[in-house]
């Protein structure tokens, strides 16, 4: 079973459902019995239907692409 950190970190890949299988059993497993994360999880879903009512800005394909490469850096980086 993930821990918090793990399902702060999966978050984002779960609602996206992109997921495996294994892990995404892992991480309902472990929201079903944390309400801190099962919160997370709620308020994530929430500020994402919010600003779904709205465009998203555009920006230049090279500045998404470099933020994009970075935040995949940092994120290695970080496990």
């Amino acid at each position: 079973m993930f821990t918090c950190r793990q399902i702060y970190d999966l978050i984002t890949e779960y609602d996206e459902g992109s997921l495996e299988t294994g892990e995404r059993r892992q991480f309902e497993q472990h929201v079903v019995i944390c309400p801190p994360c099962r919160g997370f999880l709620s308020q994530m879903r929430g500020t994402r239907d919010r600003l779904g009512q709205h465009s998203p800005p555009e920006f230049p394909a090279e500045l998404e692409d470099s933020i994009v490469t970075a935040f995949r850096t940092w994120k290695k980086e970080q496990q």
